[in-house]
């Protein structure tokens, strides 16, 4: 009977641990550099979620017909037809390509927001928010050094 208890114990304990983890640390298992060229900043918002400073990125002005692709891994992630400027000082969509991107809950800074890689590399990207000024009502707010624009021609 002691063992059989000390064993559910074991196990028990195990399973919490498990779900207790953060979630940060089983998905950064999935992300691997697969673009030699990344910068330490660009590492550091893809790896490591961090943020760039807002009104830096060279793609706040990029106006051009194409697609803005994954720096890391170079897939198709926003059309630009769903960019729009919103204010914030970070490249912003209205809409991600289907599949560009898994979602996550991110409480850091004392809120509920939700984070979003690419589905393909895992990589971070920026936060997805409920202010969009489309028919989605969303808002992607990417960090432009994540991104390489495409024009279409």
């Amino acid at each position: 009977m002691f063992k059989k208890r000390q064993t559910l114990k074991i196990i028990g304990t195990s399973l919490i641990s498990l779900l207790l983890l953060p979630y940060k640390y089983l998905y950064s298992a999935t992300k691997k550099i697969i673009n030699s060229e990344l910068t330490n900043e660009q590492k550091d918002i893809m790896f490591n979620e961090g943020t760039e400073r807002p009104f830096t990125s060279k793609l706040l002005e990029e106006k051009r017909v194409g697609f803005y692709h994954c720096a890391n891994c170079g897939a198709k992630l926003f059309a630009s037809n769903a960019k729009f400027d919103s204010g914030t000082g970070w490249p912003s969509f209205t809409e991600a390509l289907p599949g560009a991107f898994k979602t996550k809950i991110d409480f850091s800074f004392g809120m509920k927001r939700i984070e979003y890689h690419c589905a393909n590399c895992g990589v971070h990207h920026g936060h997805v928010f409920d202010d969009g000024p489309s028919s989605t009502g969303k808002r992607f707010c990417n960090n432009g050094l994540c991104l390489i624009f495409r024009p279409e021609n």
